[in-house]
């Protein structure tokens, strides 16, 4: 009898610390969907908001809605050293993590260069890209420096359909709630393992 073929195991996301980053237009659901991500996770991980981030900066913060400028890039480029600093410790204490960022794919070098060079190369990334007029509804329902206008908004969410034909996958979550959302990630990441993204 000839040898059984040998077979791949591949390993399994809801047990292997990874690195994740979660891409997506204000809206998008990105926050959201990375806290339940990593708060139904079978292995210690920790959730890393830029935005949150960003906002540690109390007097002096440069608010990107009162116009972009000199001060509110480099507290920009400050927050995601910091949140790949993070990322990078996480990692080496066999803590998984989930970042999410509004990573443009006409910047690549600011964007997922930049997260690269943060993070690592086994960094994974994944789009999270709902239809206009749902993330026009969910900025609706912010509060705060969070909300954007609606022009921005549109204006963000085209920007981000470049990401298609980019080899990133991405998830329309337009119909998904939270915990769909998660799950579906969850297979996006399954085959994101067994076959890296160029990028």
């Amino acid at each position: 009898m000839p040898p059984a073929p040998a077979t791949t195991t591949v390993p399994d996301p809801a047990t292997t610390t990874l690195a994740v980053l979660l891409i997506g237009p204000a809206g998008a659901g990105k926050t959201s969907v990375a806290k339940y991500w990593a708060d139904h996770r079978r292995v210690p991980t920790a959730h890393i908001s830029l935005d949150d981030v960003r906002e540690w900066v109390r007097s002096g913060f440069a608010d990107p809605q009162s116009g972009w400028n000199d001060h509110s890039e480099a507290q920009y480029r400050l927050a995601r050293r910091t949140c790949g600093f993070a990322a990078r410790n996480f990692l080496a204490n066999g803590i998984s993590c989930i970042l999410d960022d509004a990573v443009f794919p006409d910047r690549p070098v600011v964007g997922l260069g930049g997260w690269k060079r943060h993070v690592g190369p086994g960094l994974l990334p994944v789009v999270l890209l709902p239809g206009l007029d749902i993330v026009l509804e969910r900025n609706a329902e912010r509060t705060g420096n969070r909300r954007l206008t609606d022009e921005e908004v549109a204006r963000i969410h085209g920007r981000m359909a470049g990401w298609y034909g980019s080899g990133l996958p991405i998830i329309d979550n337009s119909q998904l709630d939270v915990p769909g959302t998660a799950r579906v990630l969850d297979e996006v990441l399954t085959r994101s393992i067994a076959s890296p993204p160029t990028w």
